[in-house]
């Protein structure tokens, strides 16, 4: 037995991001940039008051209801904290056996002498998505959560290594923080 009732929900905006709201589309803009999403669900409403996002559920609706509200609710959250702090990924680039050299070519990452190999290896710069080098750590930051995580995976993936014991073979490039940025 499935208990059935109407859900709601409010998410609270800072006075320094705007919202709007049209044909399921989402748009939110603060300090950090502006992230966009699309919203489409029928028995959910989205509305925009003064400073708040309202979620309702339309009728008696089932638990399947209830977790797309909440779903919903924690991507606006996200979307929110993204243009107030952006999200900010670390990587550490580790090389023990060969000297690796990481750089960045117009839209994509250069991964050059990786375990001594002749051809570099390339990881494409995903749009809306800031990739800088320092060192020995590479910062990947967004105002898109999904985005800033997608590219940080893309990198870690680079360097992927097959065939090879990986206790003695640690070399590659790993994640070490993750998290928002006090803009």
């Amino acid at each position: 037995m499935s208990s059935r009732k109407e859900y709601s929900s409010e998410i609270g905006i800072p006075e320094s991001v705007k919202t709007s709201f049209e044909r399921n589309l989402l748009n939110i803009e603060g300090p950090q940039g502006t992230t966009s999403r699309i919203f489409a669900h029928p028995r959910i409403i989205i509305s925009l008051e003064s400073n708040k996002i309202m979620l309702k559920t339309l009728g008696n609706v089932s638990k399947r209801e209830k977790k797309m509200l909440n779903t919903f609710e924690a991507h606006i959250k996200n979307m929110v904290n993204g243009v107030v702090k952006s999200y900010n990924y670390k990587l550490k680039i580790c090389s023990g056996h060969f000297p690796m050299t990481v750089s960045i070519d117009k839209d994509h990452l250069l991964i050059k002498n990786f375990l001594g190999e002749k051809i570099p290896r390339k990881a494409k710069i995903i749009k809306n998505v800031k990739v800088t080098v320092n060192g020995d750590i590479i910062n990947v930051s967004s105002v898109d959560k999904e985005l800033a995580g997608k590219m940080s995976s893309i990198i870690e993936q680079s360097t992927r290594i097959t065939n090879k014991d990986r206790r003695r073979f640690m070399d590659g490039i790993w994640m070490i923080e993750k998290g928002v940025q006090n803009g």
